[in-house]
C-alpha cells in the first residue's frame, strides 16, 4: 500500500484551514488512518480547528480498545466535536469554529469511511465514484429535486454546510464501507479540489500519473491553475 498528501492554502486564502492525517502503520487498535479536515470560523480558528479536532481524533484512537472500526471513528469523531465546541466556548475568538472531515480506514480489502460536512472520498479506477455524500445545502437541494447537480458548483450558497464538527448539537458522522478491487485507488480531498476541478478531469489526472505523489501534486497544481479560491487538500491511496 502506497499512500501520500498535501495540503495548500491555494491562491486567494492567506492561511491555510486545511489539515490533513497519513498513516500507513498502526493507530491504535486501526491498522492505518487517513483524515482530512478543513476547518471554519475566522482567520485563526479555523486553522485551529482542523488540526485540533484531527489530534483528538488520534488521541482517542490511540488510547481506544474497541477493534471494531466503524465503532471506533464514531466514537473518535463525535468526542472530537464535542471537545472542539468546549475549546470554542472557552475563547471569543474561536466561537463558532467547526470543520468538516473525512476519515478512512482500510482492513485487508475493506475501507471503512466516516464523514461529517463536505470534505470527500472518491474511490478511482477507470471510473470516478463519490462514496461520500456533501452535508451541505446544496446536496440537500439536489437530492430533494430541487436543484440540477450540474449546476450545483456554481451556486452561490454551494459552501454553506449544515452539518460539521463543534457545533453545539451533536455531529453525527454518516458511515460507508467499500470493498476494494484490484487496480483501484482511493482519493480524499477537501472541497478546495472538489469546487475546482470535476470529477471526470480528477479521474483523468489520477490514472495518468505514474506514482500517487505525482497525482497529488498535479490535482493541487490544476485546483490553482483555475483559481485556487480556496485551500487545497488531497490524500491518493494506492493499493
Amino acid at each position: 500500500m502506497i499512500s501520500t498528501g498535501r495540503t495548500d492554502k491555494g491562491r486567494k486564502r492567506s492561511n491555510n484551514q486545511d489539515s490533513i492525517f497519513i498513516s500507513d502503520t498502526p493507530v491504535g487498535p486501526l491498522p492505518n488512518l487517513y483524515i482530512v479536515a478543513d476547518g471554519m470560523g475566522g482567520h485563526a480558528a479555523g486553522d485551529f480547528a482542523s488540526r485540533y479536532a484531527i489530534s483528538v481524533v488520534i488521541d482517542f484512537i490511540r488510547k481506544s480498545t474497541v477493534r471494531n472500526p466503524i465503532s471506533l471513528l464514531k466514537r473518535a469523531l463525535v468526542y472530537a466535536s464535542n471537545e472542539l465546541f468546549k475549546e470554542a466556548e472557552k475563547d471569543k475568538d474561536k466561537l463558532g469554529m467547526g470543520t468538516t472531515m473525512v476519515a478512512a480506514v482500510l482492513v485487508d480489502r475493506e475501507l471503512y469511511v466516516a464523514n461529517i460536512g463536505d470534505s470527500r472520498l472518491y474511490i478511482v479506477s477507470d471510473d470516478i465514484t463519490q462514496i461520500t455524500m456533501d452535508h451541505s445545502l446544496v446536496e440537500e437541494l439536489i437530492r430533494s429535486g430541487q436543484l440540477e447537480r450540474n449546476k450545483g458548483r456554481n451556486h452561490p450558497e454551494k459552501n454553506l454546510i449544515t452539518r460539521a464538527m463543534g457545533s453545539r448539537d451533536e455531529a453525527m458522522p454518516d458511515f460507508f464501507e467499500i470493498t476494494l478491487e484490484p487496480g483501484q485507488k482511493v482519493m480524499m480531498c477537501s472541497d478546495g479540489l472538489s469546487n475546482m476541478v470535476e470529477d471526470d478531469e480528477i479521474r483523468d489526472i489520477i490514472q495518468e500519473s505514474a506514482k500517487p505523489d505525482e497525482a497529488v501534486d498535479s490535482l493541487i497544481n490544476r485546483a490553482n491553475y483555475y483559481g485556487g479560491n480556496d485551500n487545497i487538500s488531497v490524500i491518493i491511496i494506492s493499493v
